[in-house]
């Protein structure tokens, strides 16, 4: 079954013919952003022996008191929100609003920001299908809220001071089962990005839209595949400068502990990044006789099976500390290992636009019998330059700043 776009307006649906031409990958460039991966690490390198711990305070009395963290001396984080149900991925409005989908809930909700603290939650929309992330996106002259779904992508005209306006499906049957977010971002191109995750831990697809990102205007028309091999591409982001498309991706299972890492890598077009046949970071054949001979080697393998979600890259005025232009990635922490791998946020320092090493930056979630008291899953940069984190186990919002 292959995925059938709409454009909701015309009621347009491409055909299978079409609709197959359209999602053929690009062919391989001449040309690679990367010919072999530049940063392996596991948590035993990224461990950072100057974190201290801090006590994460509660500025608006939510009852979430009492909890410690790891994080870089000077530092200090705050609960913010609180009793949500599965927060994910969210982004900030022009107003300084902060809008979230809070997947367990079906629910977009927008909370005002102001003085590094939230106030009282607004819902924009509700009924949905547990919503994986927001996006916004100026269509002509008209602002729109996007939220991904796991069987469509929906956008709402979007006023940062009122109400939503209709939903319009401009994305609709996208395949369901398995791993099931649909993660939208806009890129400096004006395009939409989706990235779709596999149906399964290891196998060949049926569907050409299975782990790959793809690229569509942003009314959900032309769509075309970017990048293949990618099993479960859960958030992307671009480079400050160079413009180049960034993604988390949850590699396979079942490998055993130490392999094969999971990735934070450079989606370039026209490349295949091994999944199912040939395993990162040096595309070993999963089964003998796979042609793993153009397979795009990752640009960062970090921890295998620690999950890495949400990420972004600090940029801009009133960043954190030194971390301007470094990537700031939400490991989820695993399952699929003894031990299991831990959740927390970890740096990736960036020089001249290279990664050339990945610390801890906060950590503390999980003790070390392997019970967890929080799972941080998206992250994104508030307008005062702050850190602003969502945990989608503990059903907090976390705000990560330098002491005042």
């Amino acid at each position: 079954m292959h995925v059938k776009l709409r454009v909701a307006r015309k009621r347009l649906a491409i055909g299978a013919a079409v609709g197959l031409l359209a999602l053929m990958p690009l062919m391989p460039g001449t040309s690679s952003a990367q010919d072999a991966t530049q940063l392996l690490v596991d948590d035993a390198e990224t461990a950072n022996p100057a974190l201290v711990s801090v006590d994460v305070q509660d500025p608006s009395s939510l009852g979430a008191a009492g909890f410690i963290l790891q994080a870089p001396e000077g530092y200090e984080v705050a609960i913010i929100a609180a009793g949500l149900q599965q927060p994910r991925f969210m982004t900030f409005d022009d107003a300084g609003n902060l809008l979230l989908a809070d997947s367990g809930s079906g629910q977009v909700l927008r909370f005002p920001y102001a003085d590094g603290v939230l106030g009282e939650a607004e819902v924009l929309t509700s009924g949905m299908d547990e919503p994986g992330n927001v996006a916004l996106f100026t269509d002509g002259d008209q602002a729109y809220l996007y939220v991904s779904e796991p069987e469509q992508i929906t956008r709402f005209a979007y006023d940062p001071a009122g109400p939503v306006g209709e939903q319009e499906a401009i994305v609709s049957g996208l395949p369901t089962g398995g791993h099931d977010t649909r993660t939208v971002r806009f890129g400096p191109d004006g395009m939409m990005y989706l990235a779709v995750g596999s149906s399964c831990n290891i196998c060949e697809e049926g569907d050409p839209i299975r782990a790959t990102v793809s690229r569509l205007t942003p009314q959900g028309g032309n769509p075309e595949i970017i990048a293949t091999g990618l099993r479960n591409p859960v958030d992307l982001d671009w480079q400050p400068e160079s413009d180049q498309l960034w993604a988390t991706v949850n590699e396979r299972d079942n490998q055993g502990n130490e392999i094969p890492p999971d990735l934070v890598t450079i989606v370039q077009e026209g490349a295949n990044y091994g999944w199912p046949s040939c395993q990162p970071p040096d595309a070993t054949p999963q089964e003998a006789g796979a042609d793993c001979s153009d397979i795009t080697p990752p640009t960062v393998g970090i921890q295998p099976h620690s999950a890495p979600l949400g990420m972004t890259f600090v940029d801009g005025d009133g960043v954190l500390g030194d971390l301007s232009g470094d990537l700031i990635v939400a490991q989820h922490g695993s399952w699929n290992r003894q031990p299991p791998a831990a959740p927390k946020l970890l740096r990736i320092d960036f020089e001249d636009g290279q990664p050339v090493a990945a610390t801890d930056f906060v950590t503390g979630w999980q003790d070390a019998a392997g019970d967890r008291w929080g799972r941080p899953a998206g992250v994104t940069l508030a307008p005062d330059g702050s850190l602003i984190v969502s945990d989608d186990f503990g059903g907090f919002i976390y705000r990560i700043a330098p002491a005042s």
